[in-house]
């Protein structure tokens, strides 16, 4: 009897372990803004954005919601008087993915890689015209962490 007690523990831990594939989305919604080659804020310039799970349009400045995958996200935006502007979107795996190769043996790890879960854009995406650019999420923290000190 207490070995049935501790077996269910011991799932309950593992599966509360921070799984992203039991508490994460495929889907991630992004910010999505332009900018001239002068530095203003471009309304209506059209762009595509792929990655290996899929392609979706947009219209500057709004909200994408695309879906996750290990692989990089690239932003493509054109508008009538601006050169093409092109934005490469880092992937990286966030914390879940790492709680499950610690507690889970990897399984969850290799289901949230092949779903996407496991992994996060940049939540912010400005591409600038005329430029091609990256964005890495790790750059976002970073940034993040200098406005909260």
């Amino acid at each position: 009897m207490k070995k049935t007690g501790l077996i269910a523990l011991f799932a309950v831990v593992l599966l509360s372990s921070g799984c992203a594939s039991l508490t994460g989305s495929e889907i991630q919604n992004v910010s999505l803004r332009a900018k001239s080659e002068q530095g203003a804020d471009l309304a209506k310039a059209d762009c595509d954005l792929r990655n290996d799970k899929g392609q979706w349009k947009a219209v500057t400045p709004g909200f994408v919601a695309v879906r996750r995958s290990a692989e990089d996200l690239l932003v493509t935006c054109s508008m009538a008087g601006e050169k093409e502007g092109n934005l490469r979107a880092i992937s990286r795996a966030h914390g879940g993915m790492f709680g499950n190769i610690i507690f889970g043996g990897g399984i969850g790890a290799m289901i949230d890689h092949s779903k996407g879960t496991g992994y996060d854009y940049p939540d912010s995406l400005m591409v600038e015209m005329g430029k091609s650019l990256v964005r890495d999420k790790n750059d976002e923290r970073e940034e993040q962490k200098q406005k909260g000190k």
